[in-house]
């Protein structure tokens, strides 16, 4: 009974990531012509930062012994799944739409898995695998939108390749989350945001130095502080904490939901068009969802 009342506590925690992970798909778009990208991952993890350090000083003064051997790790990871991902997943909203930014997202269980196999040595079962392959065939069905001949001719969007590779970074981070130590979460995280932070600052002096750098608009300023709050401090926690408990494979799963609260929001908010393939797509990443988590090997939590 313990253990189902703390599975559906990683369930909730990890629909509600998703919810603002499908959020940030939205942010992104309007965040275009308002902020410049590289700047945007400055001023997320400068106020994720803040934030952190105001709530988990405590934490952090506990856990420090176990966290001082895994600095260079964690710095890593942060560098990893934060900056990185993000600078690739903002340069991709110029160049392509929420709904496309969302459902692509749809990757990274499908990365997650496999990277679970060949790092871990972590079981895949057949069930499992036709999982991957139908979500596969989701993610494939937008980027080429609906025309598969597309892909045999390479003739995609430049933003959509760019959240591909984004959904690679991300999905390394999410399968090493697998070594970080046993810690609070709160302490944890703010390392990451602390190398994420760092990170990206070196990145906003390139975008100052060529030129592009964007200082925020009103609207700029609104965008930054909802994706502080809500993609970077409360969905990053959530997602830590989910993994702990559930793992990180059948958490990974869970970002399948992305691209659906991601069509709904870019639908409703920013009157995106909903194409036949994009339903396709949907359909098709949700069927993965169930039968990954319908195929996940006997005894796993």
């Amino acid at each position: 009974m313990i253990e189902s009342q703390s599975t559906l506590k990683a369930y909730f925690m990890l629909g509600f990531t998703t919810l603002c992970w499908g959020g940030n798909a939205i942010f992104g778009q309007l965040a275009v012509g308002n902020v410049s990208p590289m700047l945007l991952v400055t001023l997320r993890w400068l106020g994720a930062l803040t934030l952190l350090l105001i709530v988990a000083g405590k934490h952090l003064e506990k856990d420090w012994p176990a966290l001082r051997g895994n600095l260079l790790f964690l710095f890593a990871m942060g560098a990893t799944g934060f900056t990185i991902f993000n600078v690739l997943f903002y340069v991709a909203a110029y160049s392509t739409t929420a709904l496309n930014v969302g459902i692509i997202q749809g990757a990274m269980p499908m990365i997650v898995l496999i990277g679970m196999f060949f790092c871990y040595g972590s079981r895949i079962t057949g069930v499992q695998f036709l999982g991957v392959l139908v979500g596969l065939a989701g993610v494939c069905a937008v980027v080429s939108q609906g025309d598969f001949t597309r892909l045999l001719a390479l003739s995609v969007n430049h933003g959509d390749l760019l959240m591909l590779l984004a959904c690679v970074f991300y999905s390394a981070y999410a399968v090493g989350l697998r070594r970080a130590p046993q810690v609070s979460p709160f302490s944890l995280f703010t390392i990451m945001a602390g190398s994420a932070l760092l990170v990206s600052l070196f990145f906003s002096v390139y975008e100052y130095f060529q030129g592009g750098l964007e200082w925020p608009t009103m609207q700029g300023w609104a965008v930054a502080g909802l994706i502080t709050f809500f993609p970077s401090f409360l969905a990053q926690l959530f997602f830590i904490q989910g993994v702990s408990m559930i793992g990180a494979g059948r958490a990974g799963v869970f970002v399948n939901l992305v691209p659906v609260f991601a069509a709904i929001l870019a639908v409703v908010i920013l009157k995106e068009d909903f194409q036949i393939y994009h339903a396709v797509s949907l359909f098709l990443v949700l069927a993965g969802i169930a039968l990954s988590e319908i195929g996940k090997p006997k005894g796993t939590s």
